[in-house]
């Protein structure tokens, strides 16, 4: 049994589509988001110690940050995949063009979310949260609001390498970010090195400040005489409405589909606040933890929708089922490890938050009962990373193909069926504790999990073409949700 586990991997591994092609597209992706999650981690480590209020107000605040943000880059992104289907398609001088389109969106979303800024204290008072969190959310959420535009262009810059496959400019690029962000983080958050102290301010003002570094650099990379040549990045910058339009039609979903994904846990996060201030800290502090596992999760699913995209270009569906197939294996041994992580050494982890960070019997206690409540909620991310994998790779594969439509609705239906109502059904019968909303959390991610790979597996999305030149698809028997239809 051994040695054939040990050959079918070895078989797997320089096969199309194998193992080594996966971690050759999404190693510089997943280290591309773990830069991302340490920048998040120690924004939630600095402010930790700073106070229990600034931890409280971080994960909200980034939370609905994220909820616009994600909302406009679903859109502004999906701009990698046509590429990707361009460049698969034999068609790389539509590859600017293409890139140029999604540029234009990004500046146009990155105005809208600048304005923002106005409604902060309306949207934090809603929550209801104490008047001192509530303070620390509006500083953080405008602080990242001002500075949206960067990253929405900074996902159209990055589609420019994901869609050929080149992934390693990205890596650099989220990097370069990184190294600004971490110190500038600590100065401005304790005002350090001749700097001013900005509390939870200067943390949202060191992550704006990486952000403009990942632009430059992105930049300098694409606006290149060699890709001007091979691929038109700077004569390709006309408008085209009607490939315009085409983006939009295909990405707008894809948008949708990341507002109802952060809805859903800014849902969550809000329900939980009404529990109190410790419960609160201490499920912003699982999450940072979870991010660990989950934010390199995200390399995976831009890489496979990359791989899938060029797959659908060149019209070979078999292609995108293996490299979908080899991505989802990658990524379950990646949860798993990281579930054990969890399991066996939740007490450490919790300690790089609240060790020694207690300046009084007071706050002792209370980091006293966060690390008792956390080792309890770390349970249950262990239970749903795997699933989280799962929901993940589907989900990027059926963008890739341009399913997006599919995957909008199961986030959205799911959302409301297996989160809203269920929760909202445990506060009206008064069973709503810290546990019983995150089982009802866990319980969404397997609703979700399930659906992803019941899509996938009826193969719908074989028959979707994305770009005019395209190679033609091959026809592909209609599965029972295309009520027979060939």
């Amino acid at each position: 049994m051994l040695s054939k586990m040990v050959a079918g991997i070895t078989g797997r591994w320089n096969a199309p589509g194998g193992y080594r092609e996966v971690l050759g597209v999404s190693l510089p992706l997943v280290a591309s988001m773990a830069s991302t999650t340490v920048m998040e981690f120690t924004d939630r480590l600095f402010l930790s110690h700073y106070s229990v209020e600034a931890i409280a107000a971080a994960t909200p605040a980034a939370v609905v940050h994220l909820l616009f943000l994600l909302t406009c880059m679903g859109i502004t992104g999906y701009s990698g995949v046509f590429i990707a289907q361009y460049i698969g398609s034999g068609a790389p001088r539509r590859v600017g063009a293409a890139l140029w389109q999604g540029v234009y969106m990004a500046l146009f979303f990155g105005a809208g979310m600048g304005l923002l800024w106005y409604a902060a204290p309306v949207i934090f008072a809603f929550a209801g949260h104490s008047p001192g969190v509530q303070t620390g959310e509006v500083a953080y959420f405008r602080m990242l609001t001002a500075g949206s535009v960067l990253p929405l262009v900074n996902s159209c810059l990055a589609g420019f390498f994901t869609g050929q496959g080149r992934t390693r400019p990205v890596m650099v690029a989220n990097m370069a970010a990184m190294v600004v962000n971490i110190p500038l983080d600590y100065a401005l958050i304790y005002g350090a090195w001749g700097l001013p102290e900005m509390g939870i301010a200067g943390a949202g003002l060191a992550t704006a400040t990486g952000w403009g570094v990942g632009t430059l650099l992105f930049v300098w990379m694409v606006f290149t005489a060699r890709n001007e040549r091979c691929f038109r990045v700077w004569s390709g910058r006309g408008f085209e409405p009607e490939l315009f339009r085409r983006m939009a039609r295909y990405g707008l979903p894809s948008g949708i589909n990341g507002f109802a994904e952060l809805f859903s846990v800014t849902w969550f996060v809000f329900l939980v606040g009404e529990l109190g201030e410790t419960a609160l800290a201490a499920t912003n502090i699982t999450f940072s933890i979870n991010m660990v596992a989950f934010l390199p999760m995200i390399g995976m699913n831009i890489a496979v929708g990359s791989m899938v995209g060029q797959a659908m270009g060149r019209g070979n569906p078999a292609d995108a089922e293996r490299v979908t197939a080899s991505t989802l294996h990658v990524a379950l041994a990646w949860m798993f490890a990281l579930s054990l992580l969890f399991f066996c050494a939740p007490g450490p982890l919790y300690g790089l938050f609240l060790g020694g960070g207690a300046h009084d019997a007071a706050m002792a206690a209370q980091q006293v009962e966060i690390r008792e409540l956390g080792v309890v909620l770390l349970r249950f991310v262990c239970v749903y990373c795997l699933l989280d994998g799962v929901t993940i790779v589907y989900t990027g594969a059926l963008k890739g193909a341009g399913d997006t439509w599919f995957v909008m609705w199961n986030m959205l239906l799911g959302c409301l069926i297996g989160l809203v109502l269920p929760t909202l059904a445990l506060r009206a019968s008064g069973l709503m504790t810290l546990n019983s909303l995150w089982a009802a959390f866990t319980a969404f991610i397997l609703l979700l999990a399930v659906i992803s790979w019941l899509r996938f597996r009826r193969g719908a999305w074989k028959r979707l073409r994305l770009v005019e030149t395209a190679h033609p698809l091959p026809d592909v028997p209609a599965g029972p949700e295309d009520g027979g239809r060939a």
